[in-house]
């Protein structure tokens, strides 16, 4: 929704570009940027879907949006200029750009970009504006056989990413050394909604990655002897359910991972215990609930001595600070294992045999 209002948009900020609408000149150069604006970011859109498809193996959605975007930016320096022949060229260079931009950012610069800002602003912007100084129907190198306006749009671009770089540089330096450039990694995991406004996250369906400095595997020689329940008869099955912060589940993962569970199911969850939660506002006025981002835990176990599980999970959660969270256990009266059609005890165990 966002790309197409800025798709739409972009006409007013392109055509509006001529400061007037008066005469029959101006109109006609206004519809001819019309045209041409949208005929790159369309170029660009379908290049980047045909590139990301042929490249993934299937067209790459948010890839094909940014394509559209990027059309726009490198179409915006030459609109009145170029020719519509000149606009499908910038928008189909500008799918090209996208992809193996982004990837060269992403990949080997290791830049975090998650939008591809500087995929369809930095490299499209400066495309579009050199491909000016090549299409321009007045100076262009492919018009005129000169290169002088080549030579100042590229002059231009160099100037502006140099003073750029040495803003930045000065801006960035000011902050690290000041607020900071990050937050801290719980801030990061729990979403900066909570820390910065106060508020839930809108996204509460999508599970966020964890950061691995928090995964923290128990050396062998620190994890107790296991004592297996091997007996078929009367077994016992229990349901453990763990409910803590999301920035400890690559922690309890490793944990329960170094016990032998092999299965568990994760929930991501909205929840307070006797934090209340996050003081939270909406314009303005304080909420009655708040409640914080959390992640439930479900285990079922029968070999595995519910105790050891519970002792693990302690080990793996425990700080001290409010907010840990809490364990469950429940009673468990059958398990079905529907591809085999095992039941009871024999309905969680693996192919594999644990070795004594």
């Amino acid at each position: 929704m966002g790309v197409f209002i800025l798709w739409f948009c972009w006409f007013g900020f392109n055509g509006g570009s001529t400061v007037s609408a008066s005469g029959d000149d101006t109109l006609i150069l206004i519809s001819s940027i019309f045209v041409k604006t949208n005929l790159a970011a369309a170029a660009a859109a379908t290049s980047t879907m045909i590139i990301t498809w042929l490249r993934y193996k299937k067209p790459d959605v948010s890839m094909t949006l940014n394509g559209a975007l990027g059309g726009l930016v490198a179409v915006t320096a030459g609109c009145d200029a170029v020719s519509a022949t000149g606009a499908l060229i910038i928008g189909i260079l500008s799918g090209f750009i996208i992809v193996f931009g982004i990837e060269f950012i992403d990949k080997e610069l290791k830049v975090d970009d998650p939008v591809g800002a500087i995929g369809v602003h930095g490299l499209c912007g400066a495309a579009g504006t050199i491909l000016t100084g090549v299409f321009a129907q007045n100076g262009g190198l492919l018009y005129s056989g000169e290169l002088k306006m080549l030579g100042i749009q590229t002059l231009g671009v160099l100037a502006v990413t140099a003073w750029v770089a040495i803003t930045m540089t000065a801006v960035f330096y000011l902050i690290k050394h000041t607020v900071g450039l990050r937050v801290s990694k719980e801030e990061e995991i729990a979403g900066l909604d909570i820390a910065e406004h106060g508020i839930i996250s809108s996204y509460a369906d999508f599970m966020p990655p964890a950061s691995g400095d928090d995964t923290a595997v128990a050396p062998l020689a620190d994890t107790p002897k296991i004592e297996y329940n091997l007996s078929k008869t009367n077994a016992k099955m229990t349901k453990i359910v763990i409910i803590t912060k999301q920035s400890k589940f690559d922690s309890l993962k490793a944990a329960m991972d170094g016990i032998g569970i092999t299965g568990m199911t994760v929930t991501q969850v909205l929840g307070c215990g006797m934090q209340r939660g996050s003081t939270e506002y909406y314009r303005g006025s304080p909420l009655e609930i708040n409640l914080l981002p959390k992640v439930k835990v479900e285990i079922v176990v029968c070999k595995i001595p519910v105790s050891t599980v519970i002792e693990a999970a302690k080990k793996a959660l425990h700080t001290g600070n409010i907010g840990d969270g809490k364990l469950f256990t429940f009673n468990v009266e059958n398990v079905v294992k529907i591809r085999t059609g095992e039941e009871d005890y024999d309905a969680l165990q693996d192919d594999i045999e644990v070795e004594l």
